[in-house]
């Protein structure tokens, strides 16, 4: 079978067992500050397992893209030196929320994997663990199943802790995790290796090919395992793996879906396909890069933009080792999408985008590749012993962008090792980059819960009666708040929008009688609506009735922002193209802020292009309609969902005419014409690859365009101009100015001329060398050079250094006739001039330039000039 046809009967399977077919969730987990990149088919459904949150189904079906390249699960190093470890792969899984538990999925795992209809596997092949202590699964699997209890094999604690087993699953430190059973399948007694738990376990004769997982407990930060409100199945079989088996190989780089990268990878670099090593990096790579870049990734310095730099830039390395000349890598995408674009469509609508992505980074990385391979290469020549020296690791990091697993990866090769610990001291300066990755590893258990519910009425009121169901005090429940106190307020509903997607909160004010409490700001946590503020008179009681008020201007200018970001982001993937997507925004009731995926600013023909596709779409003055419905329907309609949004099943569409689709739940305007205007007043870069625009809309719009009208005016006064003439007052202007710069120039050479004439007069003689060192002040660097030139074929063989004070700033000119550069040089006395005035300098033998900032020590710098000759001849 081919992988595809595999994919699809494990999920045709499962949808015949009562599963809902699920999509595979993005390679970005929304909204899980716990997890860098998504790791396993579960990730998405973690808040299912510990009761947070419900579906429409219990049972659910997916095959999950994944990444290991980061964080707890790593897999890259060993990647192109084994034959199962990739940093993209895909999970097929099968989940019960409470549903069904141990027996269900065990027969229903066997009943895949051996039954005719579908993988037909032979049952002598197939091993089975278990966890040390679970009897009853061990019993399912003997009793039930029948697996001989010599194919049978228990595993414990056998990772140094409790619970750190092979069999016993922990998605992080913390979290969901339970026992576990896992099946292998015997490649037979002609391949090496032993069964599992047995010393040659790491053979390649038993392959671990599926693991179910019995999801009983929730880890928190103290070890202490919680068990769930409803034991729950998380099971997981890698299509890759499975594929080898049934198409007869023994590493996944022989299946189906990597012969075709391989030999694209092989006929991109030039080189022959022959299974080397560096070729299953590159062709591993491609699928890891290509699927981070379509969900949004980019090559930074930090967080998951670095892994993708180190991914894309070992890649590139290898393809470098097999004989690459130039950029090769892009090159590869597109037997990328026409092997997996069918599955994953948006690798096909992505592709320019990641070509054009990888073929930047590639470009900037051969910039300083060849250099940093030939300073490591140098430094392993003069390697004494077998460890690479944390300073050196480090030194290729920081100057040459070598991430230290590529330096290890080329010390692999050598039979070296690098030295961690030292690499990691070295960094201890650049720790603010490395944490933007280590955020990702807090307590899943630390964030804030309320464990009450909120219902929200504000997409219709903007006021209303509630009832107080908590209060909190300093982040303690307290039941009573008093004046003065500053707290958060739970109310059983509330008309007040929670910060989300963007959108600020709500602010407003709560009033009880005589009690007033003053809400700054609304958040949202697991679903309860925060309101944070102060109370301004008398008190607030758990279960007293309050009035909701939300300030209704705010609201309303907030919602004509979030509405045009909508717009905005419509029309910039229209003028920039689909690959453009949202990477953040901010709007309240000034203005917006909206950051999106570009590699280069935009010209100012498309910003004019951006307003009037907007502004045109506000004048159709559309009706803005919302809608719910499940997911799938929604994305039917084409419908966005926006950056870092996790999204239930059921949705809330907004539609601005035929123009904008997206998922949403912020408030908005009734129809685009109340936006009024929108007008852009900053473009610019924020990170690699990454650009923001900031707009305001409405009043703030005929504000901005008021305000710049009386600059016009202003301006046209100063000129003695009006706005229709502007122009061409100004160009007079400058052209008059450009005039004048030019007299200047020629009155200043003139003076310089008159100047060397006296100054050469005054040089001193030196061991035969004429030696002039003056302050001229009030001269620029200019005019200082082309008086050195003078000065020199005036005296001779001499050596001199002019220095000024200019602008508050101190200017030096040093000049040495070329007979006497091989003794003396510029450069050298630039260096020590430049240093006494607290600056920098430099240059060639016979002309530097430099200057500081401490005009006070001008003289002693020139007083420098004898000396330095004295000591050079």
């Amino acid at each position: 079978m081919k992988s595809a046809e595999i994919r699809e009967a494990f999920l045709r399977f499962f949808e015949e067992q009562g599963h809902t077919r699920v999509a595979s969730s993005s390679l970005i987990p929304g909204n899980d500050p716990t997890l860098l990149f998504t790791n396993a088919g579960m990730n998405q459904f973690k808040d299912c397992f510990l009761g947070q949150e419900k579906r429409a189904y219990t049972r659910a079906v997916s095959s999950q893209k994944c990444v290991r390249a980061g964080g707890k699960h790593n897999d890259l190093e060993n990647v192109g030196y084994t034959a199962r470890h990739h940093t993209f792969f895909e999970m097929l899984g099968n989940f019960s929320f409470g549903d069904y538990f141990k027996r269900d999925a065990i027969t229903y795992a066997w009943n895949f994997l051996t039954s005719e209809k579908w993988l037909n596997l032979p049952k002598e092949k197939l091993w089975v663990t278990v966890y040390a202590s679970d009897d009853e699964a061990y019993d399912i699997w003997t009793k039930d199943i029948g697996v001989p209890a010599e194919r049978m094999v228990r595993i414990g604690d056998n990772k140094g802790a409790p619970y750190a087993s092979d069999n016993f699953w922990t998605m992080g430190d913390t979290g969901p995790c339970g026992p576990c059973t896992e099946i292998f399948y015997d490649h037979g007694a002609d391949i090496w290796g032993g069964p599992p738990g047995s010393p040659e376990e790491d053979g390649d004769r038993y392959i671990e090919i599926w693991n179910n997982v019995f999801m009983q407990f929730n880890r928190t930060a103290d070890g202490v395992l919680h068990p769930l409100p409803a034991p729950s199945v998380d099971t997981g079989m890698g299509l890759e793996r499975i594929s080898a088996v049934l198409q007869h190989v023994h590493s996944n780089y022989e299946i189906d879906l990597f012969q075709s990268l391989l030999s694209a990878s092989a006929k991109a670099i030039g080189c022959t396909n022959d299974a080397q090593a560096s070729l299953k990096v590159v062709a591993d790579h491609i699928r890891s890069c290509g699927f981070l870049i379509a969900d949004g990734v980019l090559p930074s310095n930090e967080g998951r933009g670095y892994v993708l730099r180190r991914i894309i830039r070992r890649a590139c390395r290898h393809g470098n080792k097999l004989g690459a000349k130039g950029s090769f890598f892009y090159q590869i995408v597109a037997a990328l999408v026409a092997e997996m674009g069918e599955a994953f469509p948006e690798l096909k609508s992505q592709q320019a985008h990641i070509e054009r992505v990888l073929k930047a980074e590639e470009e900037q990385f051969a910039k300083t590749l060849e250099q940093g391979l030939k300073i490591l290469e140098q430094d392993l020549a003069e390697l004494k012993g077998d460890v690479v020296p944390g300073d050196v690791v480090f030194k290729l990091y920081d100057t040459y962008g070598f991430p230290m697993d590529l330096t290890g990866d080329i010390a692999r090769e050598r039979s070296l090792t690098i030295d961690e610990e030292g690499f990691e001291r070295e960094m201890e300066a650049q720790r603010v980059r490395a944490r933007s990755a280590s955020s990702f590893g807090m307590d899943y258990n630390s964030l804030v819960k309320v464990d009450v519910a909120t219902e929200f009425t504000g997409y219709t009121a903007h006021s209303g009666s509630a009832k107080i169901v908590a209060l909190y005090k300093d982040g303690q429940s307290v039941d009573v708040l008093s004046e003065g106190e500053e707290g958060v307020v739970v109310l059983n509903q509330t008309p007040f929008y929670a910060e989300s997607g963007g959108q600020i909160g709500d602010c407003g004010f709560l009033q009880a009688g005589a009690a007033r409490f003053d809400v700054r700001d609304t958040t949202k946590t697991g679903g309860a609506f925060l309101h944070h503020g102060v109370l301004d008179s008398g008190s607030l009681i758990v279960g007293a009735p309050v009035e909701t008020h939300v300030d209704a201007e705010v609201r309303h200018a907030t919602s004509l922002n979030h509405s045009a970001t909508h717009l905005l982001h419509a029309a910039l993937r229209q003028v920039l193209g689909e690959h453009v997507q949202q990477k953040g925004s901010l709007v309240d009731s000034q203005r917006l802020r909206f950051d999106f995926s570009h590699f280069e600013a935009i010209k100012p023909e498309q910003l004019k292009a951006l307003e009037d596709i907007v502004n045109a779409e506000i004048r159709k003055n559309s009706e803005v309609e919302t809608e719910e419905t499940d997911i799938e329907t929604a994305k039917q309609k084409g419908a966005m969902a926006l950056f870092g949004e996790k999204y239930g099943d059921n949705v809330r569409v907004l539609s601005m005419g035929d123009f904008s689709v997206e998922l949403c739940g912020g408030i908005h305007a009734t129809r685009t014409g109340d936006i009024g205007l929108l007008k852009i007043i900053s473009e610019g870069g924020v990170a690699s690859g990454v650009r923001r625009i900031e707009a305001v809309t409405g009043a703030a719009a005929l504000a901005y365009l008021n305000a710049a009208e009386e600059q016009l005016k202003e301006a046209a006064n100063l000129v003695k101009g009006s706005r229709d003439n502007l122009i061409d007052k100004l160009s007079a202007v400058l052209e008059r100015n450009r005039l004048l710069e030019k007299q200047l120039e020629q009155l200043q050479a003139k003076a310089a001329s008159a100047a060397g004439d006296d100054l050469s007069a005054s040089a001193l003689d030196v061991k035969g060398v004429k030696v002039l060192a003056v302050r001229l002040d009030g001269q620029d660097g200019k005019a200082l050079l082309a008086l050195v030139d003078q000065l020199k074929n005036k005296l001779g063989r001499a050596v001199i250094l002019l220095g000024s004070v200019h602008e508050e700033k101190v200017v030096l000119v040093a000049g040495v006739t070329k007979d006497l550069t091989g003794q003396l040089k510029a450069g050298d006395l630039m260096k020590q001039a430049a240093a006494a005035v607290g600056g920098k300098g430099g240059g060639r033998p016979d002309m530097a330039q430099g200057g500081g900032t401490d005009a006070g020590a001008l003289d002693a710098a020139l007083a420098l000039t004898v000396p330095f000759v004295e000591q050079g001849l």
